[in-house]
């Protein structure tokens, strides 16, 4: 019956709109389209899309940001890879060059990398809460849901007959579970255009990426026309959906039970967001961000409406979600990564502008696309997570902790005990994980809290990099220095690794060529002026500079539709993640200048009207009166 109503909508519609193949870009007859409707493929395979116009803002769902391709950067456009796959026999993970197996991932990982509690000097926590928020801005790929709860069971019998299931061996000397019965730990293929028959088994594995691949906050806003519009926006005001419980604004609770928060206890922990986009509930960095970028929109919004009385709802609410994103990327590329890889790197890559002027990079000849490796590299980041999540009041006394794999689809912990209060104030006070070789042991062990019994996410994250068939370390550094690096062995790489690393290397791969890229990049010495690793700087920095060339609505152009003024992009300029959580973060009146930067006697504590805020009244239209 339903493939029959849609049938009619489609036939409907078919005047005012047209269907197009996710993957490869174009657009289908009603006949293919009609084929996917039988064979209930259409979620994943095609997208509709209204013709575009280039005088349009940017679109709820991404399409038509590019004319000549719309459904490029929209929701399930494909990944591009920087470098071509090098698979084994059948799409498995390639082999050595002795034709035997790569070294088991948890025995890679055991080796390369320590386990234990580094508080770091410089970064805070909110630094990694708000780097996993980005990341999930542009990469949905349901990694987490799919093996928590759709197959659960790859370590159990079932598993065996499941091809889907590719569980992690633990050898038999591990050094944590030898003294344990375990020896599997549970991992699933990456979700592919293959899998949800959008393309023919036999070609090469393609992961679906459900988010849009821009840095737009749909996260927030939606990665579907018809999810912002049934979920996210209130049609008034040009506000978000939102609740006011116990003086906190929230977004809406969800009444459809079960939901997506699994770990919450019953009765006193009931809050679920339903939101377009169910990620906002999986991991804690996730959570917490997008609340306070969620109740930034409302501000902004608010604000406006009593700057310009005249503004009706979709001009409020459009607006305000053009400053919101601005806002977050201007954090992102302006404050948070040149800590992390050095301002004068970005300087000299052109990452960042070399003037607070405008600047127009765009490229319509690059697609708006996310490299398979960017999202992957990323990963790396998971040596710099804190597995303690202290909680603190607002004169800075240490109140309680949890570990913060506990909180992983348990968003109604934040709404009781004003625990959402004192984890913001814990956000900027309490220290990251260090950048070294070390990774907390929760990260390590535990990672997936009540869930499943245990995890390893770096062995995962290895693991992962085997099914996505990426090809050796040492590709990527001549990829990286333009083939001006040369290696014929171990040795060659004492620029890049210290020799205690090359030695454990060596133990673990025969071959230079065998070493993968995460193992590469988890020992190499950071870059100079910043703190991330060489290899993760290059593959990032290809990245946020696609993101710029590729995106016709990024906020720096003077010319893209609804264009920022002069005055309002410097407005925007004044951003920083301390005016942000000054504005909306839960009894925030003091904060250090700098809050992805731990407290110093030269960064001190000072109070929420001495930081610098956006004047929205660069907004104001005359028009109004």
């Amino acid at each position: 019956m339903w493939q029959l109503l849609l049938l009619m909508f489609v036939n409907l519609h078919a005047k005012e709109s047209a269907f197009y193949d996710t993957f490869h870009g174009e657009a289908i007859s009603q006949e293919a389209l009609k084929q996917h409707i039988k064979a209930n493929t259409t979620f994943f395979c095609t997208i509709e899309i209204e013709p575009c116009d280039p005088n349009e803002g940017r679109r709820l769902d991404g399409s038509c940001n590019n004319l000549q391709q719309p459904s490029r950067g929209a929701g399930r456009t494909p990944f591009k890879r920087v470098l071509p796959p090098h698979y084994g026999r059948g799409f498995e993970p390639r082999p050595a060059h002795t034709g035997d197996p790569l070294p088991q991932s948890r025995r890679v990982r055991t080796t390369l990398l320590a386990s234990g509690i580094r508080p770091d000097h410089t970064f805070t926590q909110l630094a990694t809460h708000f780097f996993v928020f980005v990341a999930s801005d542009v990469v949905n790929v349901q990694d987490t849901i799919n093996y928590i709860l759709w197959k659960p069971y790859c370590c159990l019998p079932k598993g065996k007959s499941d091809p889907i299931c590719t569980p992690i061996t633990i050898p038999n000397d591990d050094p944590v579970h030898r003294f344990s019965d375990l020896r599997c730990l549970n991992l699933t293929r990456p979700i592919s255009y293959q899998l949800s028959g959008c393309l023919i088994n036999g070609t090469t594995p393609e992961r679906i990426n459900a988010a849009t691949p821009l840095f737009d906050l749909s996260i927030l806003y939606g990665s579907t026309t018809k999810s912002a519009l049934e979920k996210g926006r209130m049609f008034s005001g040009g506000l978000l959906k939102f609740e006011l419980e116990n003086n906190r604004v929230w977004p809406p609770r969800t009444r459809t039970l079960p939901n997506l928060c699994l770990l919450n206890e019953a009765p006193h922990e009931t809050r679920c967001h339903n939101t377009p986009e169910d990620g906002i509930n999986t991991l804690f960095g996730i959570n917490i961000v997008s609340i306070w970028f969620w109740r930034n929109h409302n501000r902004i919004a608010s604000e406006l409406a009593v700057i310009n009385p005249c503004w009706n709802d979709d001009k409020l609410f459009y607006t305000a979600r053009d400053i919101n994103i601005a806002t977050c990327v201007q954090i992102f590329y302006y404050e948070f990564l040149p800590i992390l890889l050095g301002w004068d790197n970005l300087m000299k890559d052109s990452v960042l502008a070399p003037n607070p002027g405008f600047r127009d990079v765009y490229n319509s000849n690059v697609m708006p696309q996310i490299t398979l490796e960017f999202p992957y590299i990323l990963r790396w980041a998971h040596l710099m997570q804190e597995g303690r999540l202290k909680m603190y009041d607002q004169g800075g006394n240490y109140l309680k902790q949890i570990p913060v794999v506990n909180l992983t689809l348990r968003t109604g912990y934040l709404a009781i005990d004003d625990n959402i209060d004192h984890m913001t104030q814990g956000s900027f006070r309490q220290a990251s994980g260090k950048v070294d070789y070390v990774i907390d042991p929760d990260m390590a062990d535990v990672v997936l809290g009540g869930h499943q019994r245990a995890s390893d996410v770096a062995t995962s994250d290895l693991t992962k990099g085997r099914y996505f068939g990426f090809p050796s370390y040492i590709k990527y550094r001549e990829y990286c220095s333009g083939s001006r690096e040369t290696f014929n062995s171990f040795d060659d790489f004492s620029d890049l690794i210290d020799a205690d690393k090359l030695e454990l290397l060596k133990d673990l791969y025969k071959d230079i060529h065998d070493i993968e890229l995460m193992a590469g990049v988890w020992v190499e010495k950071p870059v100079r002026g910043g703190y991330a690793p060489p290899t993760f700087y290059c593959l990032m920095v290809d990245q946020l500079i696609r993101s710029m060339v590729s995106d016709r609505h990024w906020y720096e152009r003077p010319n893209r539709p609804n264009a920022f003024s002069s005055r309002q992009l410097q407005e925007i300029r004044k951003a920083t993640i301390s005016q942000l959580l000054c504005d909306v973060g839960d009894k925030v009146t003091q904060i250090q200048r700098h809050g992805f930067i731990r407290a110093s006697p030269t960064d001190k504590m000072i109070f929420c009207k001495d930081i610098v805020k956006i004047d929205l009244k660069a907004w104001r239209d005359r028009a109004c009166g």
